[in-house]
Parts: structure tokens; C-alpha cells; sequence
């Protein structure tokens, strides 16, 4: 077996034949040009959502930590993405192998972590909503560790190449999308991702069924407006969830997959466009998971009227209220204490009863808070 550590990139890519163009052409330009866009709307946004994390201490709980983090993969996936710009098209030519190894390993480090952060927060809201919890009882230093767990796994599969998954030592497996990567290497991590994919749908159906069900039997004894808007709202956050992550990445992954399992597959026409569409995914994230979210939203406003108003100005006409760590802890201490009532009284009318309690105390908290 002969490695072939000493060779240019390009070597490799004509084994592949992957054509690298000298000049730049008007694909290049198009992809580069639509690739440094997406760049700019996925490091902004993702920067909006962790700075409103960080200022609003009512977003302090681990479903909005696991947010902020995947906010920073998604950011880290901004700048890996706005680097192989730099590194594409006719300037791939000029790079060794170590700096096209790093080049592909941020980009699936990335990509990874993004992917893995959706999962966490999947499994985090199954597990908060079958309890019938406000928020997660995880402790802090729970969430760190999976959020280091997170990076780790990520940063491992995006080594995983250049520390001896590649074709460097036998070109006969090297791929065309990626040259200098296994065909099997490909087909690992699109099933992967295709079963991170599987996984967190089959999640998010059983939430939806599960308070389809219980909105049903609450139904019957209480008003069914309240429990009708939650219903809908869930049914459109879960549709966009699935929609997204399958409308930007399933081309992606469909042609890693052709890449990796059929050697006569035309997979380079269309590469460069499904790797900006799968990026897509990155910016969205933020709109889906926190845009949605009313109390983001005015956070947003506030971060963003800053610099013309000043920040006390902008307290003022937003209507934005930073609940302290205290007052969250005293919301939370009363829909636990509803909860407990609620099973302790059953259905019918004492959980009416119990529901209107809790709605007027949440009304004297809030006059409180104000």
C-alpha cells in the first residue's frame, strides 16, 4: 500500500476528476457570492440570540442554554463556511493537505455540532413536556457536560479524516464530492445524520400526539381555546422544524450518499449549491427556535434599538420586562404546585378550579413584577 502524504491536492482531485479550475468562472462566482451572503445572515443572527440569552435572565434555564449553544455552532458553522469561501473555487489548487483537512474538518465540526444541539433540544422538550414541567429540572453542571459532550463528539467526527479515514493510502476509495475522503467515510456520516434526522422526528410526532391526546381529555372539562392555540402552535413549530431540516439538508445528504455508494453518479453538478442550502439550516435555527418565542423578540428589539435610543430609553417604550432569577423561580414554584393539585384533585371540576388559581396567582405575580 502506498500513502501519498507528499502530493498535491490536486492529485487527488484528478484521480476524482474533480475538474479545479484555474480561472474564476461564473459558477465561482455564484456559489462564492450566495456562500458569503448566508455567512452574513447565520453569524448575525446567531450573535442576536446569544447576546439576548446572555442579557435576559429569564431565559437563564437549560432549554435556552442548549439554545445559546446551538446558536454558537451555528456561528462556528458561519465562520468555518465563510473560510472555505476563501478556500474554494480556483484557490483550492494552492492548499496542502493539512490545510484542506482542516478546511473540510471545520466544516463537518460544525455542521455536526448544529445537528447534534437540535437533537439535545429535542430529547430536553420530550422530556419536559411527558412531566409536565415549565422548564427542565437539569442542574447547570448537567448542561455542561452535554454541551461539552456536544463539541467533543463533534470535534471527534470532524477529526475522524485526517487522522486515518481517508484515502491518502489507497485512492481506489476516494470520493468525488470530497477527494480526499473515503467513499465510506461519506456514507457513515449521511447515515448519521439521515438517523439524528429519524430520531428527532419520531420525537417531536410523539410530543404532538401525546398533547393531542391530553388536550382532548383536558377538553372536556375545561375551555378548549386555550388548549386549541396550543395544539396549532405546536403543530406549526414542528412543521417547520421537520420542513427545514429536511428541505436543506436531505439534497446534501442524498448525494453523499450517491458519492459514497455509486462510482458512475454525476454528484459535482449541483455539490456547491446543496452545501449553501444545507448552511441555510444554520440561520434558520434561530428564526424557528427563538423568533417565536415573544419574549426573544422583545429582547431582539431592545439589543437592536440600542444604539439609537440608549438602553433606558428602549426599557422604557419596549415593554420588556427582565424578570429576575427570583420572580422566574416564584413562576415556576406555582405551575409545579398546580401540577401537584391537578393530580391530586383529577380531572373534571376540581382541575378547573385548580387551573383558575393558578391563572390568578400568575395575574398577582405579574401586578407584582410590574
Amino acid at each position: 500500500m502506498v500513502c501519498h502524504y507528499n502530493e498535491s491536492v490536486k492529485f487527488f482531485y484528478d484521480i476524482s476528476k474533480k475538474n479545479i479550475s484555474g480561472m474564476w468562472q461564473t459558477k465561482d462566482y455564484v456559489v462564492v457570492s450566495l456562500g458569503l451572503l448566508v455567512c452574513v445572515f447565520v453569524i448575525f443572527a446567531n450573535i442576536l440570540v446569544m447576546l439576548a440569552i446572555f442579557m435576559n435572565r429569564r431565559f437563564h434555564y437549560p432549554i435556552y442554554y442548549l439554545l445559546g449553544n446551538l446558536a454558537a455552532a451555528d456561528l462556528f458553522a458561519g465562520i468555518s463556511y465563510m473560510y472555505l469561501m476563501f478556500h474554494t473555487g480556483p484557490w483550492t489548487i494552492k492548499l496542502s493537505i493539512n490545510q484542506w483537512f482542516v478546511r473540510q474538518g471545520l466544516i463537518d465540526t460544525s455542521l455536526t455540532a448544529s445537528v447534534i444541539n437540535l437533537m439535545a433540544i429535542a430529547l430536553e422538550r420530550h422530556q419536559t413536556i411527558f412531566t409536565m414541567q415549565l422548564h427542565s429540572k437539569m442542574t447547570n453542571h448537567r448542561v455542561v457536560l452535554l454541551i461539552i459532550g456536544i463539541w467533543l463528539i463533534a470535534i471527534l467526527l470532524g477529526l475522524v479524516p485526517s487522522l486515518g479515514w481517508s484515502c491518502i493510502c489507497n485512492t481506489s476509495e476516494c470520493s468525488n464530492m470530497a477527494p480526499l475522503y473515503c467513499r465510506s467515510y461519506l456514507v457513515f456520516w449521511a447515515v448519521l445524520n439521515l438517523l439524528t434526522f429519524t430520531i428527532m422526528m419520531a420525537v417531536y410526532t410523539r410530543i404532538f400526539i401525546y398533547v393531542l391526546r391530553k388536550n382532548h381529555r383536558m377538553s372536556q372539562h375545561t375551555s378548549q381555546v386555550k388548549q386549541k392555540e396550543t395544539v396549532v402552535n405546536l403543530m406549526k413549530t414542528v412543521v417547520m422544524i421537520l420542513g427545514c431540516f429536511v428541505v436543506c439538508w436531505t439534497p446534501g445528504l442524498v448525494l453523499l450518499l450517491l458519492d459514497g455508494l455509486c462510482e458512475s453518479c454525476d454528484v459535482l453538478t449541483y455539490e456547491k449549491f446543496f452545501l449553501v442550502l444545507a448552511e441555510c439550516n444554520s440561520f434558520m435555527n434561530p428564526i424557528i427556535y427563538s423568533y417565536r418565542d415573544k419574549d426573544m423578540r422583545d429582547t431582539f428589539k431592545r439589543i437592536l434599538c440600542f444604539p439609537c435610543l440608549g438602553w433606558q430609553q428602549t426599557e422604557e417604550h419596549s415593554g420588556v420586562r427582565f424578570n429576575t432569577l427570583k420572580q422566574e423561580r416564584r413562576r415556576r414554584v406555582l405551575q409545579e404546585s398546580w401540577v401537584a393539585r391537578k393530580a391530586r384533585d383529577g380531572d373534571g371540576e376540581q382541575a378547573n378550579r385548580g387551573q383558575l388559581v393558578l391563572k390568578e396567582a400568575e395575574n398577582m405575580l405579574d401586578s407584582t413584577e410590574s
